[in-house]
């Protein structure tokens, strides 16, 4: 049984630099370097200082037979193909975020992975393997809250300047990127937000493209879903606020749960259901709860945790994961069909905004959605990633 799970890092800007660096120092002890691939040859330099085979060619490296799995850090376009390619050969597949551009793209890689059940299909969120996310979806699972009634995450630090766009022709684009705020720095949130509260049943939302910066996507979002059962919620985002906010509000029956600055956990829990105040508790003593002078620790109490930082760990965690699924069949905290659902969502807060009416995300119209993605791409002239 091997003990080290051989890595071939699609794409090394950034991310795949990111994850090179980790494995390299240590910090994925079941995991290792066996290769690099990057269309960019003076990317050679990365493979040679790790000591590994370098490739221009994705299928190549796959086909090598020097590498376990693979995981992709490539434009969003590329994680459905280049997953299928390598589970198609033999190889387990961990996909960077989002999944795909577009739900029918998506479901493909997933219906794909569903014939290689012996293999291992992951996506990389790694904010699931936040403490702090996974306490809350602990307390939410449990039911001691109650049903939800609304929740809402404003976040809105994703503060990007012109010249962050500027940097690649395709960044910013429909044909090149797919989508701005939804499909770049917030899929991580809409991927939290369904695994802690549940999947919407419908959004109605309004975006604003190209608002506050010279692109063509979206750099502003205010989404209302409706969860059913009378539970809604609000998400906003954008990349234009320099002070930003980041602001997770659950309401339960029984309680709340605040998140601030995606370290501080303030969880308030009601004594009995907020129904059973409401017909309990006479005017007077509610005159005397908004002075202050009723004694609320008989209604509720208040609990506060700081997580503090886990920036890098988190990314660590995930490919332990992988890896220990890989080795030893352990359970994905993030499998890969899970991915399908922040797609969704993000497709369907398009879908509304251009259409301007709620949509149906139970009996999402994927085919409505990529006609209207296609004609964006069309119009805008640059790449042509249409199928």
């Amino acid at each position: 049984m091997a003990e080290k799970v051989r890595l071939g890092i699609i794409g090394v800007g950034a991310e795949g630099g990111m994850y090179a660096q980790f494995i390299d120092d240590g910090r994925v002890p079941n995991m290792e370097i066996a290769g690099i691939c990057d269309v960019d040859e003076s990317k050679k330099t990365l493979a040679d200082k790790y000591g590994v085979p370098f490739y221009t060619d994705y299928k190549e490296m796959v086909d090598s037979g020097e590498v376990d799995a693979v995981v992709t850090t490539v434009p969003h376009y590329l994680h459905p193909e280049m997953g299928i390619y390598a589970l198609d050969h033999g190889v387990h597949a961990l996909l960077e975020k989002p999944l795909g551009v577009y739900t029918k793209q998506a479901r493909e890689v997933i219906d794909f992975a569903q014939t290689k059940p012996d293999l291992v299909f992951g996506v990389f969120f790694n904010q699931r393997t936040n403490q702090l996310y996974k306490d809350i979806k602990a307390i939410l699972d449990s039911g001691e809250l109650g049903a939800l009634r609304h929740t809402s995450w404003l976040i809105t630090n994703w503060w990007r300047p012109q010249g962050y766009y500027n940097q690649s022709e395709w960044r910013a684009t429909w044909g090149g990127e797919g989508g701005g705020v939804l499909v770049n720095q917030a899929p991580h949130q809409l991927d939290l937000w369904q695994w802690i509260c549940g999947i919407p049943k419908s959004v109605f939302a309004k975006c604003q493209y190209g608002f506050k910066r010279d692109i063509a996507v979206e750099d502003e979002v205010n989404a209302l879903v409706d969860f059913g059962n009378g539970a809604t919620g609000t998400f906003i985002t954008c990349t234009h606020d320099m002070f930003g906010t980041d602001r997770l509000e659950i309401l339960c029956d029984k309680g709340r749960i605040l998140v601030e600055d995606s370290h501080k956990l303030t969880i308030t829990r009601l004594a009995e259901p907020e129904q059973k105040w409401s017909k309990s508790l006479g005017m007077e003593e509610v005159g005397k709860l908004f002075k202050g002078e009723l004694d609320v620790s008989e209604v509720q109490t208040v609990e506060e945790r700081d997580y503090g930082s886990v920036w890098g760990e988190q990314h660590c965690d995930v490919m332990k994961n992988f890896a220990d699924a890989v080795l030893n069949g352990a359970e994905l905290l993030a499998p890969g069909s899970d991915g399908i659902n922040g797609v969704r969502l993000a497709n369907a807060i398009h879908l509304s905004s251009w259409t301007g009416k709620e949509v149906d995300m139970v009996n999402f119209d994927e085919e409505a959605y990529l006609a209207e993605l296609n004609k964006r791409i069309e119009q805008e002239g640059k790449f042509d990633t249409r199928s």
